[in-house]
C-alpha cells in the first residue's frame, strides 16, 4: 500500500520532440517559447498550473490575420470588401487551420492533459488550429514579422490560391441564400442531427427551401453539415429553370429537386435553425442574421478584422 504523503508523480510528456517540428517549420526558435506554444491548457494544469499557450495563441492569431489580410488586398485589387471578407474567412478559420496543421503532423508534438490525450485531441480541430496559431505567435517573437510573413505564405499561400478559384464554393450558405432570394423561393433552413461520443460527433444536416428538402451533407462539426447541405441544394436548384422547368442534375422532372432523406432531429432548439436575413449583393458582406458561416471568435471562423482569426468553440 502506498504512503499516502507521497507526492504524486506529474503526467508524462508524451508529445514529439519540438526538434523535428523545428525542422518542417524551417526555422530554430527559442526552446522554451516553442514549448510554451506547444503545451495545452489541460496539460499545464495537470502539471501545477505551468504557462499555456493561449497567449501566444492570440499573438499569433493577430499576426495570421494581418499577412493574409495583406496578401489578398494585394493579390485582388479589384475585389469589393464583402467578397474580400469572404476570402479570408475561408483561409481563416478552424477547419483551414487544422488541416495545415495535419499536414506539418502538429498534433504529434502539442503537449496534452490526460483527458484531451484519451479523447483523441491530438487530431481534434480545434486544439490543431489553436496550437498553429501559438506557433505562428512564438515565431513572430523570435524571428520578427518578416519571418513570420514567411513561415504565413509558405503554409497558406496554396490554401489562398485555391479559396480564390472556389467562387460559390466560398460560403455555400450565402451563395445558397442568395439564389433562393432570386429564384423567390424563400429563406433556406437546416435541420441538423447528432450521432457519436461527445468527442467524435458526426452531424447530418438537411437543406430546406419552402419546405423542400434540397440537400443533405454530414461532418465533423454543425457548420461543416451545414456548408455541405448547401453546396447540395444550391447544385440542385441551379439545375432548375427559373420558371420552374428542370434542367440537369439533381432537380426532379417538374422542376423541383427530388426530396432527400432528412435527419432527425436530436433535440434542442439549435438543431433546426432557420437563416433570416437577405442575401449580399454585388460582392458585399452578408448583413447580420444572415446564413453565411462568418466566423467570429466563438467558433473558429474570423472574417472580421485582421485580428480575427480562427478562434473556436468547438477547440
Amino acid at each position: 500500500m502506498s504512503d499516502a504523503t507521497t507526492p504524486r508523480k506529474a503526467p508524462a510528456d508524451t508529445a514529439s520532440s519540438p526538434k523535428i517540428l523545428e525542422g518542417r517549420l524551417e526555422y530554430e526558435l527559442e526552446p522554451a517559447l516553442l514549448v510554451r506554444a506547444l503545451t495545452h491548457r489541460s496539460f499545464a494544469y495537470e502539471n501545477g498550473g505551468l504557462p499555456t499557450n493561449e497567449r501566444l495563441e492570440f499573438l499569433g492569431d493577430s499576426v495570421l490575420g494581418l499577412v493574409v489580410t495583406d496578401t489578398l488586398f494585394r493579390g485582388h485589387p479589384d475585389l469589393p470588401e464583402g467578397q474580400l471578407a469572404k476570402l479570408r474567412a475561408a483561409v481563416v478559420n478552424s477547419r483551414a487551420l487544422a488541416e495545415v496543421s495535419r499536414g506539418l503532423d502538429l498534433g504529434a508534438f502539442i503537449r496534452l492533459g490526460r483527458g484531451e490525450e484519451g479523447t483523441g485531441g491530438r487530431d481534434k480541430a480545434s486544439i490543431l488550429a489553436d496550437t498553429l496559431e501559438a506557433v505562428i505567435g512564438a515565431v513572430y517573437l523570435d524571428k520578427g514579422l518578416e519571418a513570420a510573413s514567411e513561415l504565413v505564405h509558405r503554409l497558406f499561400d496554396p490554401l489562398i490560391e485555391k479559396s480564390s478559384n472556389l467562387g460559390a464554393g466560398l460560403d455555400w450558405k450565402t451563395s445558397l441564400q442568395e439564389l433562393t432570394a432570386a429564384r423567390g423561393l424563400g429563406v433556406p433552413e437546416y435541420l441538423v442531427s447528432e450521432t457519436g461520443p461527445d468527442h467524435e460527433k458526426t452531424f447530418t444536416a438537411a437543406a430546406r427551401v419552402g419546405g423542400v428538402t434540397y440537400g443533405t451533407g454530414t461532418g465533423r462539426s454543425k457548420k461543416e453539415a451545414e456548408q455541405q447541405a448547401a453546396d447540395t441544394a444550391w447544385r440542385a436548384i441551379s439545375a432548375t429553370g427559373t420558371d420552374g422547368e428542370a434542367g440537369t442534375g439533381a432537380a426532379g422532372s417538374n422542376g423541383s429537386a427530388a426530396a432527400a432523406p432528412e435527419p432527425a432531429p436530436s433535440g434542442g432548439s439549435d438543431d433546426a435553425s432557420a437563416s433570416g436575413g437577405t442575401p449580399a449583393s454585388d460582392g458585399a458582406s452578408a448583413p447580420a442574421g444572415t446564413p453565411a458561416d462568418v466566423p467570429d471568435s466563438a467558433d473558429g471562423d474570423a472574417a472580421a478584422g485582421p485580428a480575427g482569426a480562427a478562434q473556436a468553440a468547438d477547440r
